[in-house]
């Protein structure tokens, strides 16, 4: 065990936060995404909602500042301008916990697989909230 780290933080993902550099991507992605097909390492975390795991690693991991896109969410097929109650709620942690916080962009369903397929990992969380995904860009600390 160690001080002051959420333990829904497995050490596959802390493994995962640590080892990406400033610029890298992880996608935190819903129970029904195609997460271990999708390209990148896949670490499970089927006992936590998505939201508890995008608060426990804004804990830890700084946003991009230097771009204008660092959290993005996929947009409703069919209706972009819909936003799901799991991206509200993405936003209000973001709000709270981020160290730079930021507004939550928005990609199409593809783009979204695309970009979570060239992300340093893939995290499958247990959240059954539809559209319950999104991909942070990593940041730095000054």
């Amino acid at each position: 065990m160690l001080h002051n780290i959420n333990p829904i933080l497995s050490p596959e993902l802390l493994y995962a936060l640590r080892a990406m550099g400033h610029g890298d991507e992880i996608a935190l992605v819903d129970a029904n995404f195609p997460a271990t097909s999708c390209g990148p390492d896949c670490i499970r975390a089927d006992g936590s909602d998505a939201s508890a795991i995008l608060k426990a690693v804004l804990e830890l991991l700084p946003l991009d500042e230097y771009v204008s896109d660092p959290a993005i969410c996929m947009q409703v097929v069919g209706n972009a301008e819909t936003i799901p109650d799991a991206v509200n709620d993405f936003q209000a942690i973001i709000n709270e916990t981020a160290d730079a916080p930021r507004v939550i962009s928005s990609v199409e369903r593809f783009a979204f697989y695309q970009r979570a397929s060239e992300a340093f990992a893939v995290v499958q969380t247990g959240e059954k909230r539809l559209y319950g995904n999104i991909i942070l860009k990593k940041g730095v600390i000054g």
